[in-house]
């Protein structure tokens, strides 16, 4: 017992450096899988017909095929067969967050379409163009809707970030795997690790909620 107390407190610093790295990465993925999933919803509640059927390839893409694997064919195959040169952190951003944007399309879509379409045409009648009643009206509410979503988005991308640690990324399962196998106390340092998720997860999605109860419509009902 003396040991694996004395294994995780050797560690804990080192595996928090880790957390850093984590959070890194789920940030940029956030941030991304969110460009990536407004255009999408967009396109898909707005855009042409021919429009519509890439989008669903991407989310069917992107949603079907195994986190992992999805990191090793960008990593070792589609950026360096044309030549992009990429650390392994960026690159494991770029994969969660572009799988995110499938989700999170999702996400936007349900958000857009729980607006009353009187919305729309009042905008059009007040001779506002389509693109201006999408910027100016729709997307800021279906923005604000999309949080409850994005607090459940944001707990899956922390825990997939922890694959990431295949590729080399030095975040908390990466730390945890090397301190484990070199001091043999493999329970209690992944047990840690657990915890620092854990830790993790909550802080953002209360930070979530948070944000949700600032941003809320006084008087407005779903």
């Amino acid at each position: 017992m003396d040991g694996s107390i004395t294994a995780i407190l050797d560690a804990l610093p080192y595996m928090l450096q880790g957390s850093l790295v984590t959070i890194g990465v789920v940030i940029g993925a956030m941030v991304l899988g969110m460009v990536v999933g407004v255009f999408l919803a967009l396109g898909q509640v707005y855009g042409p017909g021919f429009l519509r059927r890439p989008i669903a390839i991407y989310i069917w893409f992107f949603r079907g095929v195994p986190l992992l694997v999805l990191l090793f064919l960008f990593y070792f195959g589609l950026f360096s067969m044309i030549g992009i040169n990429l650390s392994a952190f960026s690159v494991a951003a770029i994969v969660l967050g572009l799988i995110s944007g499938a989700y999170q399309s999702q996400i936007v879509r349900g958000a857009i379409r729980s607006l009353p379409d009187g919305q729309f045409k009042a905008a059009r009648a007040l001779g506002m163009s389509d693109r201006r009643a999408i910027a100016h009206i729709i997307l800021p509410q279906a923005l604000r809707l999309s949080i409850p979503g994005w607090s459940n988005e944001y707990s899956i991308v922390l825990k997939d970030s922890a694959v990431a640690y295949a590729l080399g990324v030095p975040e908390i399962m990466a730390r945890a795997h090397f301190v484990a196998t070199r001091t043999y106390e493999h329970l209690p340092l992944y047990f840690t690790a657990g915890l620092i998720f854990l830790v993790l997860t909550f802080l953002g999605t209360k930070g979530l909620r948070l944000l949700e109860e600032r941003v809320r419509i006084p008087g407005y009902v779903r």
